[in-house]
């Protein structure tokens, strides 16, 4: 839709597939034992969830699938602290992991993840949702570390996951680039 627009868009399927794939990267992370994942995953989660709703998806949806949506990370939380002691054991003294890996991956599930609370404030002050220049470039430097973590975790899912986002946030910066470029050329100078 951005190709077609020569812009950046932010359609509702970005928005609706993003809160699938969050979805499945949470059972992905419990899986493979993974805080880093799991971490990533829960920031941005509700933020799709408020993109959703801001561009009037979420009140058309089933109440039930919503309910779901919407209680799932909660009861996973509160399964963690009532079973810390497993928690501890499998996501942070994991002999698969070491611990500056979880750190490391942890880092820059942070960062990637925080593109989201950036994409939330900035369209909280334009009252709509908005992908900004600013959203891609987050984008690509996190996605760079979780690549690195993928390939140093040896985890297929993590590296194909990154690589294809690698090309979609570096033409969305191609794409901001190339309207500011027209934007400058459009607007007339004024000589004094």
């Amino acid at each position: 839709m951005s190709e077609r627009a020569q812009k950046v868009l932010s359609p509702t399927i970005y928005w609706v597939l993003s809160i699938v794939a969050s979805y499945l990267f949470v059972i992905y992370g419990w899986f493979r034992n993974d805080f880093a994942i799991l971490l990533g995953q829960l920031i941005s989660y509700y933020i799709y969830i408020w993109n959703l709703d801001e561009t009037g998806v979420w009140k058309r949806m089933n109440r039930f699938l919503r309910s779901i949506l919407v209680v799932t990370p909660i009861i996973a939380i509160v399964f963690v602290i009532q079973n810390g002691h497993y928690f501890i054991e499998n996501f942070f003294t994991n002999e698969k992991i070491p611990v500056w890996l979880i750190i490391f991956g942890t880092l820059g599930q942070i960062l990637f993840s925080l593109r989201f609370v950036y994409q939330w404030l900035y369209s909280m002050s334009k009252n709509e949702s908005l992908l900004p220049i600013g959203f891609w470039l987050i984008s690509l430097v996190g996605s760079g570390i979780i690549a690195i973590y993928g390939i140093i975790r040896v985890d297929p899912i993590l590296i194909l996951g990154q690589s294809v986002g690698f090309i979609a946030y570096t033409r969305n910066i191609m794409l901001y680039k190339k309207e500011l470029n027209n934007r400058l050329h459009d607007e007339p100078i004024f000589n004094q």
